[in-house]
């Protein structure tokens, strides 16, 4: 664990199986171990938030937010959330956390997140979470490509790619056909973005061998989700700060090879 003093950020990842949190230190460093609890049913925002304001009680003392969420958010409200309950689309997600928790919040997308921590910052990377559902993120030179959402894209015979690759195909095909199908994903991916590296993460992204691809393709393990909220509160000069200024679209588009650090 990390003695690093200065600003701490209680990073929340929100899923829809769990709620996981965990708090930072300001260089990223971990203050605290992961815990978490299984998201409600159904996945209403109300509910969700009493969890995550239950959880960071059970954690050190914070001074910022950062939260991954499962979904496009502009300016801190949720535009889409496929894999929760339509109450969260237009609720201002920002705002009711600031309420309830007293500090300032910063909220992107999840697959965003998980990507500042685990990108080098240099060329095009892209990163997949596979969860629920499927997330996607996109950049370059360590700046972000804001809102890619590749999961509701047309992928192969009328699907979408999380309608063959998110958790619901992978209970229904198995393991071996789910992952002849992400090969496959990955393949059209490359085709499609010619990245420099391809990042696989998320919940399922365990049951993967990165051997089976190729060297442009790495696993990352799943608390990069948290991790990477850092990035959230750092400037594109890597200082650290209070409260972050608003970009147009995603939080903190504009901060290069965040992930790096870790």
């Amino acid at each position: 664990m990390s003695t690093i003093a200065g600003l701490r950020t209680l990073a929340v990842d929100i899923g829809g199986t769990n709620i996981k949190v965990l708090v930072l230190d300001e260089a990223g460093g971990l203050l605290s171990e992961r815990t978490r609890l299984p998201t409600p049913q159904p996945a209403k925002p109300e509910p969700m938030i009493d969890i995550i304001v239950k959880l960071a009680a059970e954690h050190p003392p914070f001074d910022r937010v950062s939260v991954g969420f499962p979904g496009v958010v502009q300016h801190g409200v949720v535009r889409t959330a496929p894999n929760l309950d339509p109450d969260w689309c237009g609720f201002n997600c920002d705002k009711a956390l600031e309420d309830r928790l007293g500090k300032p919040v910063r909220v992107c997308n999840d697959a965003d997140m998980q990507g500042f921590g685990a990108i080098s910052g240099e060329g095009l990377e892209m990163v997949i979470t596979l969860g629920t559902g499927m997330g996607s993120a996109l950049f370059v030179d360590g700046i972000l490509v804001p809102n890619l959402e590749l999961a509701h894209h047309p992928f192969a015979e009328g699907k979408t790619y999380e309608q063959w690759l998110g958790d619901k195909s992978l209970k229904a095909l198995g393991e071996p056909l789910w992952k002849e199908w992400l090969a496959k994903a990955v393949v059209q991916m490359r085709h499609t973005f010619n990245f420099d590296v391809l990042y696989l993460g998320g919940g399922n992204a365990r049951l993967l061998d990165a051997t089976k691809y190729y060297p442009d393709v790495r696993l990352v393990d799943n608390i990069a989700g948290l991790l990477g909220g850092i990035a959230l509160w750092t400037d594109v000069h890597g200082t650290s700060l209070h409260r972050a200024p608003h970009s147009t679209g995603a939080h903190s588009m504009l901060v290069p090879g965040a992930g790096g650090a870790w």
